[in-house]
């Protein structure tokens, strides 16, 4: 194997390991403030939002396909519905909406 190639896994070892052992070393639970733990609860939420966010708009040539289908499952999940019906509400209503496009 060409050494840079190996200086290259070894950077993105590093680079991959400091992010994960920084908070276990430094950081305690017992030692975070109250709100702050709140907001790193939360992290993973929003990462998702970011990240199913421009599927919701580009899954199809027609933008209001996507947001048909998020305001489905939106208001399924407001009311307290499942994920399996939260999803099975979605492909119901764009079934509709295709049909009737």
């Amino acid at each position: 194997m060409n050494e840079s190639v190996i200086l290259i896994i070894l950077g993105m070892a590093v680079v991959t390991y400091i992010p994960r052992m920084v908070p276990l070393v430094f950081f305690n639970s017992e030692h975070i403030h109250p709100k702050v733990q709140n907001i790193l609860k939360n992290v993973p939420f929003a990462i998702l939002g970011a990240l199913i966010f421009p599927g919701i708009l580009t899954i199809n040539e027609d933008i209001w396909f996507g947001i048909v289908g998020a305001a489905a499952a939106f208001i399924a999940a407001y009311f307290g519905a499942n994920l399996i019906f939260v999803v099975l509400s979605s492909i119901a209503v764009l079934s509709v909406y295709a049909y009737f496009i």
